[in-house]
């Protein structure tokens, strides 16, 4: 299964701010050691919302804000996408991870299991280029 692990950011999220060096340290120990066993499919760390921009859909409207927002307590710093056996597992691993304060969330990604047969398959396709970003 694979699950996604979003890190919380924090009142004092500044990813531009360097990190301690024995915070780095161990965090590059953690990520080598997901890396080795083969958990670790992706990770990356996200800009701040000053580079946002939120769309809100109200049936065929849409509207557009563009950050810097300030309530931190729903925003996600990073994210690493796992593949693991069980959500136990994916537990287990982030028991194991060098964070000291803050909040991680794990989800399970839907995966083709989740589905009926036929709960997909018929859907219209849409070309490669289908849902290219319009303002």
């Amino acid at each position: 299964m694979k699950v996604l692990v979003m890190v919380r950011a924090s009142a004092t999220y500044a990813p531009s701010d360097p990190e301690s060096k024995l915070e780095a340290i161990e965090m590059d120990a953690f990520n080598d050691e997901l890396v080795k066993a083969g958990v670790r499919l992706a990770a990356h760390g996200l800009h701040n919302t000053s580079k946002c921009v939120r769309v809100t859909f109200d049936g065929k409207q849409k509207s557009f804000v563009d950050g810097p927002f300030t309530e931190t307590k729903e925003l996600v710093a990073g994210f690493w996408i796992w593949e693991v056996k069980s959500m136990a597992e994916a537990v287990e691993w982030i028991k194991r991870s060098p964070f000291q304060k803050g909040e991680v969330e794990l989800r399970q990604i839907h995966g083709p299991d989740d589905f009926a047969p036929g709960d997909t398959a018929d859907l219209p396709r849409r070309a490669p280029n289908s849902n290219a970003r319009q303002r």
